[in-house]
């Protein structure tokens, strides 16, 4: 069983007790959340498809942590001028464990 579910913005195919990283949300550590934007669901075989969302459908799960991500280097230079230009950035996300998918 699986479903592909609206999360912040970005889709994510999930499955029981799986761990997703979320963009961050404005949620406490421990809190349980449901997500009903459910785009698409698999059980048994059968899958459904919403026009645009599956109809009753929810996903619900536990914010675990809040992390960050990996830092990505952004460099920009422009040859033969003496410009360059050194920026990180780490990307905020929440750890979510999908407890339940209910159709």
């Amino acid at each position: 069983m699986y479903a592909i579910v609206n999360i912040a913005g970005k889709q994510f195919k999930v499955t029981k007790d799986q761990h997703v990283y979320a963009p961050k949300m404005d949620v406490e550590t421990g809190a349980s959340v449901e997500f009903d934007q459910v785009l698409l669901a698999e059980a048994d075989g059968n899958v459904s498809v919403g026009a645009p969302l599956v109809a009753g459908a929810k996903v619900s799960g536990k914010v675990l942590d809040h992390v960050k991500g990996d830092k990505v280097i952004v460099f920009k230079k422009k040859r033969r001028k003496g410009y360059k230009k050194k920026n990180g950035h780490r990307q905020d996300f929440t750890k979510v464990l999908i407890e339940n998918i209910t159709l």
